[in-house]
């Protein structure tokens, strides 16, 4: 992925993916992790850490969620590196967001209904090439 721009390195099963590079809230090393993103309305990424339903949030996510070690994120997307603003969702904005997502990909449902926990939405928005 970081060295290509091919659809075959970016696209799998039909899911375009960024690879987030975050730091460790507790190593302080970064991280990398490549997840599958949904454009929302407005043509925003918007990733999903539903960890296949599991009873926790994911690392990347508590990393990224740590505004002191992350305020902002690198992300390389097909076609470039940015600084991008992770906006976690929340109320009204999540509550639509998650409605148009699972419209589109129905087996986020799936792992809504394996935990008892809220499945972050994450917005990332791009602010300036890395």
């Amino acid at each position: 992925m970081e060295s290509s721009d091919a659809d075959d390195a970016w696209i799998w099963v039909n899911m375009h993916h960024v690879l987030l590079h975050t730091i460790g809230r507790r190593s302080g090393k970064e991280h990398k992790v490549a997840l599958p993103y949904w454009l929302d309305a407005q043509g925003r990424r918007v990733v999903v850490a539903s960890f296949a339903g599991a009873a926790k949030d994911p690392a990347w996510f508590l990393n990224l969620a740590d505004k002191t070690v992350n305020p902002e994120i690198k992300a390389r997307v097909q076609g470039g590196l940015w600084w991008m603003d992770a906006q976690i969702l929340d109320g009204d904005e999540y509550d639509e967001t998650w409605a148009a997502l699972v419209a589109d990909r129905p087996h986020y449902e799936d792992y809504k209904a394996k935990t008892a926990r809220k499945i972050p939405l994450v917005r990332l928005v791009e602010l300036r090439p890395a």
